[in-house]
């Protein structure tokens, strides 16, 4: 029997485990397959280093990292500060995602503090969305799939939207099982560490971390660490009340009754 299959698009290198690597690793140890991609590559993720050279060392490190969560890896298509929703970037982004065949894509928040961040979400959503569209043309031609995909989005860094408001999920993933993997692939990113330190204040990378996963399991009420979600409209791609990921995950996810009263 087929497994299925997570897959977990971000725009940068450590964002997926920043946000989604601890709910990433609990779905591979559900039985899924894993896959792992960064739109981009890197390449403004420094001070010191030039173009080329810092893109290779973070592909590299996030090679490292989605090895550690044991997911397969995807190169990435552009440049840093480049994501934007091109038909050249959404043609190409469509092709991985036919070929991975996702019945689970867990991608950023719609809204964040980075663009690079919004868009990034708006093209995986958006391939997602296409995965069975046949006169569609991905770059390069990729046979279409027709099966259902549930879209889950992380929370935004900060856990704040643009204008400063709190961000409460649909869903919480009790990750507590999982910190330790989490914590190890974003280790995988020691170029960051080095960088945060400097163009953000981040005092310490790893411990900021495990701070937001800390506040998001006290926001749960229930768990001591925590990743959040919502689902991306059903619409296009999935039964209206599909949940793939409390069904796979059971009793490590708690749903929130007052974000489901705000939809009503």
């Amino acid at each position: 029997m087929t497994k299925p299959v997570a897959f977990a698009i971000a725009a940068h290198p450590d964002d997926i485990e920043l946000m989604m690597g601890g709910t990433l690793a609990l779905l591979g140890q559900a039985g899924y397959e894993l896959h792992y991609m960064n739109v981009a590559n890197g390449s403004a993720g420094t001070d010191r280093e030039d173009r080329d050279a810092i893109v290779a060392r973070r592909t590299a490190e996030a090679r490292a990292a989605a090895h550690t969560l044991g997911a397969t890896f995807h190169e990435p298509l552009t440049d840093d500060l480049e994501i934007f929703y091109t038909d050249d970037l959404l043609r190409r982004l469509t092709a991985i995602v036919r070929q991975a065949k996702p019945s689970v894509l867990l991608t950023q928040s719609p809204q964040d503090y980075m663009e690079d961040h919004v868009n990034c979400q708006r093209l995986a959503v958006s391939a997602a969305f296409n995965r069975g569209m046949r006169n569609y043309r991905s770059i390069p031609p990729a046979e279409p799939y027709l099966d259902e995909v549930t879209v889950y989005h992380a929370l935004p860094w900060g856990l704040r939207d643009p204008l400063r408001k709190r961000v409460r999920p649909e869903m919480f993933v009790d990750v507590t099982p999982t910190l330790d993997l989490k914590r190890a692939a974003l280790a995988c990113h020691r170029s960051q560490k080095e960088w945060l330190d400097v163009s953000q204040g981040l005092d310490s990378y790893l411990v900021t971390m495990t701070d937001m996963s800390r506040a998001v399991g006290a926001m749960s009420g229930r768990f001591e660490y925590a990743e959040g979600w919502r689902r991306h409209l059903h619409l296009g791609y999935c039964p209206e009340h599909a949940n793939p990921l409390r069904d796979a995950l059971g009793d490590r996810v708690a749903i929130s009754e007052e974000y489901l009263a705000t939809l009503e």
